[in-house]
């Protein structure tokens, strides 16, 4: 049993000395005080009493809350503010010997680089520039981060909080935008409704106009033709008298025409009127009639001539 008392101290040392790390996980091995090496997934071996584990880090990605804090804007606007950052360790080493207490210097940071954003810009615009400030503090925290073995993988500003008379003054200022909105696209519907009626009744206007014009085109082309028609006929019937007295016994027969129309014209006449002149030579109804003859013969020659 002597061999016991040898194996009894590797017994006991034995749990110490083998390490098994998760997946995702990195240890730190000091050696006296001294950074010896970082131990990965898997099961390592150690020398007890001369090694120890200093830290512990997981490789996965972290999530650190930026606690509220007040800010002041550039118009001197005090909101309270807060976020969310995310983290990944890809330097064990560097996560554990480059800064100490990683979490309250990287919340520290985030926070006072908030503050200084926040500072650079309106009220107004403070929600408009959400994105903004993301980046802006992702980027100051990266360049930090790089000497601590840390990557900032992104920020997110999780609330935005406002004195509540500010909130209400701002809720009024939205208000009569959108009314101030609401009656310019008003005024705009009225004045196009109304240059859209206008060009309407001078498009009518015009239209109408148009077809006056070519109604009274139509009318005088139409008297004009009818006129022509009436010359031509006259003329044509002038010519045929002419020809007719021209001829035996034409001459005897225009001058009974004649005669009769003016007995007739005579007859209507005493029909309208109860005074009625006469001509002197009555009696001799041939001597007016060789009076018209005379007129008419002149005429015809008139005519003939041209």
């Amino acid at each position: 049993m002597w061999y016991l008392l040898y194996a009894l101290p590797l017994i006991v040392l034995l749990p110490a000395a083998i390490k098994i790390i998760p997946q995702q996980e990195a240890w730190i091995v000091e050696r006296f005080g001294k950074y010896r090496r970082t131990l990965e997934a898997g099961m390592h071996f150690i020398i007890p009493f001369a090694d120890r584990i200093a830290y512990r880090h997981s490789l996965k990605e972290v999530a650190i809350d930026v606690h509220e804090q007040t800010a002041i804007t550039k118009d001197n606007v005090s909101v309270k503010i807060d976020g969310m950052l995310y983290i990944k360790i890809f330097d064990p080493k560097g996560a554990s010997y480059g800064v100490f207490n990683l979490r309250y210097a990287l919340t520290q940071l985030a926070q006072t680089t908030l503050r200084s954003e926040i500072g650079k810009i309106h009220l107004d615009r403070t929600f408009e520039e959400r994105e903004h400030l993301n980046v802006q503090v992702l980027r100051v925290l990266n360049q930090a981060a790089q000497s601590w073995g840390i990557e900032c993988l992104r920020y997110e500003v999780k609330d935005i909080t406002m004195p509540e008379e500010i909130r209400r003054a701002m809720e009024l200022q939205m208000t009569a935008e959108r009314q101030k909105r609401a009656r310019i696209l008003e005024s705009e519907g009225k004045r196009q409704s109304d240059i859209n009626e206008a060009e309407g009744r001078r498009q009518s206007r015009i239209l109408e106009s148009e077809g006056e014009k070519q109604r009274r085109f139509n009318e005088a082309e139409a008297e004009s033709k009818n006129l022509q028609l009436v010359a031509a006929a006259t003329r044509d019937a002038l010519l045929m008298l002419a020809e007719a007295m021209q001829s035996e016994g034409g001459q005897d027969a225009v001058n009974f025409k004649v005669a009769e129309r003016y007995l007739e014209a005579f007859k209507e006449l005493a029909k309208e009127s109860t005074t009625l002149l006469l001509p002197s030579d009555i009696s001799d109804p041939r001597s007016f009639i060789a009076q018209i003859s005379t007129i008419l013969g002149n005429k015809v020659n008139v005519l003939g001539q041209k």
